[in-house]
C-alpha cells in the first residue's frame, strides 16, 4: 500500500510518524524552559512578499532606517533597506525579472580572447577563467546540436499536433480532449480526421494519464521547442545585457557597491518566498505552514532574478548580509560556471571572519559536482576550503518517491549532508501555500536547523554547527537510486560526507551533550 504524501511530513520523526523528517517536534521538547537569543537568517534570493501573513511577523526590520523618507539613515549606502536590499534593480525601483544565462554571457564576452586557444597557451592568471569559457562553450555546443537535430522533426510534429486537434475538437464541438474523447461515435467513419486520431492514441499512450488534455500536450511541445529555439540563440546571438542597462553599475567591479534599490517584491515571483516559509513560517500561529525555527528574522536580498544571478551581485549580497548582523546566510541559487569567482571567494573569506555560517543548496541536475561543479562553492580559487561553508542535497522520503531527491545533485566530496527538499509545504506569495521540490528547499531545511542550534546555544561557531549536523543527522543504511538513473543503486554514504539526513532532535541532543563537557 502506498503511503500517504503528507504536507509538512519534511518536520516528522522516522521512528514516532514514520516519515524521514527533522524530528522537530522532539528537538523543540529538548529545548523546554531554555531561552533562544533572536537569530537573523538572510535569504539571498529571487526576493519576498513582505505582506505575507506567514511571513511578515518574522521579517528583519533595519531599526536605523525609517521607512519612506528617502534619506540614508544608518549611512550604509543603501536607501531605505527597511527588510534588506534588492541588488537586481534600477534607483526608481523597476527590477530586473529576467536575466541571461551565465554560460551564454561567458561564452560570448571571453571568445575572442579564448576560441581556438590551448591551456598550455594561456598565462598562469586567466586559467581559471579559460577553464570557465571553456566548459561553458561545451555546454553550449552541446545545446546547440541537439536544437540542430530536433528542431525541424519538433516543429514538423506540432504543426500535425495542432491541426489534427482543430479537427477533432470541431467535430466533437469542444476546446479540447482527453484519450477518452476519442472513442466518441461523432469520430467513427470520418476519413479526414482517422490518421489525426492514430497520432493523438499515440501521443497519448506515452503519457499513460487519461485526465490530460489535447492542450497541455501542445502546451508542452511547444514549450520544448521555444526551448530548442533559445538554446540555438544562446550559441548564435549575443546575449542583451538587460541587468546592466537596467542597474547601470559596472559588475565588473566589485568596489562599485551602491546600487539597486528597496523593492524586495516585484519579480520575486515564489522562490525567495518560499525558501523563507520554510526555515521561520510563524509557528503556532494556527494558519498556513509551521517554520523550523522559532526565534528568527528573516532579511530578504535580492540577488536572483530569473536566469543567472551575476558574481558581483551575490558578493555584495554576502556582505551585505554580514554587515546587517546576520548569524547564517541561505542560498539556493546556483550555476555551472562562474566568472567572477574572486568576489564570491573574498565574500566567504569575510563572512568566516565574522562568524557568519553559510548554506547552499548543492543543485537540481541529479549531477556528481565533483565532476560537474556547481557555483558558488567551498573551494576558493588558490585550492584552500572555506570552514563556515555547508552544502546540502535534497532527500526525500517513500511517500514522495525515494529516500534520495530523484533530482539532487551529489558528491561525497563536496556535498556534507542531505535535507528534505521533496514536496515541502511551504508559503508563496500573496498569502498562498504550496508543495515544493529542490535543493532550493532542503537548505532552508538545513538553515532552520542551524538557526535554531545558534538560537539556543549562541556560543557554537559555524563550524561547530556544521559538525554537530553532521554528526548528528539520521544515517541511512538502505540504498537509494542513485539520481537520475533510476536502474542503479548506491549507499547513501556515496552521496555525501556524512551519508545522512539531517535531524533537528539529534542536532540538538548532540549540542546538550557538548555543552555539558
Amino acid at each position: 500500500m502506498q503511503k500517504e504524501k503528507k504536507q509538512g511530513w519534511h518536520l516528522l520523526d522516522a521512528k514516532q510518524d514514520g516519515y524521514y523528517g527533522i524530528s522537530l517536534t522532539k528537538a523543540y521538547e529538548l529545548l523546554k524552559g531554555r531561552t533562544s537569543k533572536t537569530i537573523i537568517v538572510a535569504v539571498i534570493d529571487s526576493g519576498i512578499d513582505t505582506l505575507h501573513e506567514d511571513l511578515k511577523p518574522i521579517l528583519w526590520v533595519n531599526k536605523k532606517e525609517i521607512a519612506g523618507n528617502g534619506i540614508d539613515d544608518d549611512g550604509n549606502g543603501y536607501l531605505d533597506d527597511i527588510y534588506g536590499w534588492n541588488f537586481c534593480g534600477a534607483p526608481n525601483g523597476v527590477n530586473l525579472e529576467r536575466n541571461s544565462h551565465e554560460i551564454t554571457r561567458m561564452y560570448h564576452n571571453w571568445r575572442q580572447e579564448f576560441e581556438g586557444k590551448k591551456e598550455k597557451n594561456i598565462p598562469d592568471d586567466r586559467k581559471f577563467l579559460f577553464s570557465q569559457w571553456k566548459k561553458a562553450a561545451e555546454m553550449l555546443q552541446k545545446d546547440y546540436e541537439e536544437s540542430l537535430n530536433n528542431l525541424f522533426s519538433i516543429v514538423r510534429f506540432l504543426e500535425l499536433l495542432e491541426s489534427s486537434a482543430k479537427l477533432i475538437s470541431e467535430k466533437l464541438q469542444v476546446t479540447e480532449f482527453t484519450v477518452n474523447a476519442l472513442k466518441s461515435p461523432l469520430l467513427k467513419n470520418d476519413a479526414k480526421i482517422a490518421r489525426g486520431i492514430v497520432l493523438w492514441n499515440s501521443v497519448f499512450s506515452d503519457v499513460r494519464d487519461t485526465t490530460v488534455t489535447s492542450t497541455a500536450i501542445i502546451t508542452d511541445v511547444i514549450r520544448y521547442k521555444n526551448d530548442l529555439e533559445n538554446k540555438k540563440k544562446r550559441k548564435e546571438e549575443i546575449p542583451e545585457d538587460i541587468r546592466g542597462e537596467l542597474v547601470k553599475d559596472n559588475y565588473t567591479d566589485i568596489n562599485d557597491r551602491f546600487y539597486g534599490n528597496n523593492n524586495l517584491k516585484q519579480g520575486s515571483g515564489n522562490h525567495g518566498t518560499s525558501v523563507s516559509g520554510v526555515i521561520a513560517a510563524v509557528r503556532n500561529n494556527g494558519i498556513g505552514v509551521e517554520g523550523i525555527a522559532d526565534n528568527v528574522r528573516i532579511m530578504a536580498i535580492r540577488a536572483v532574478p530569473g536566469g543567472d544571478e551575476h558574481d558581483k551581485d551575490v558578493a555584495l549580497a554576502i556582505r551585505y548580509a554580514v554587515d546587517n548582523g546576520a548569524s547564517i546566510v541561505n542560498m539556493s541559487f546556483g550555476k555551472p560556471v562562474s566568472p567572477y569567482k574572486q568576489f564570491v571567494d573574498d565574500a566567504v573569506r569575510y563572512a568566516a571572519s565574522k562568524g557568519v555560517l553559510l548554506v547552499h543548496g548543492s543543485g537540481n541536475e541529479a549531477s556528481n559536482i565533483s565532476k560537474d561543479v556547481f557555483y558558488p562553492n567551498s573551494e576558493f580559487l588558490d585550492g584552500k576550503r572555506a570552514t563556515n561553508y555547508l552544502t546540502v542535497g535534497a532527500s526525500g522520503d517513500i511517500s514522495t518517491g525515494g529516500l534520495c531527491g530523484s533530482f539532487s545533485n551529489y558528491s561525497k566530496e563536496w556535498v556534507d549532508i542531505f535535507a528534505p527538499g521533496v514536496f515541502i509545504y511551504t508559503t508563496t506569495t500573496n498569502n498562498g501555500y504550496d508543495g515544493v521540490d529542490g535543493t532550493s528547499f532542503a537548505s532552508p531545511v538545513a538553515s532552520g536547523v542551524a538557526a535554531l542550534l545558534r538560537s539556543y546555544f549562541p556560543s557554537l561557531s559555524p563550524e561547530d554547527v556544521i559538525n554537530i549536523l553532521n554528526e548528528s543527522g539520521t544515517v541511512i543504511t538502505d540504498e537509494v537510486d542513485l539520481p537520475g538513473k533510476d536502474e542503479k543503486k548506491v549507499k547513501f554514504s556515496e552521496l555525501c560526507k556524512s551519508g545522512k539526513i539531517i535531524n533537528a532532535y539529534g542536532a540538538v541532543k548532540l549540542a546538550l551533550e557538548k555543552e555539558k563537557k
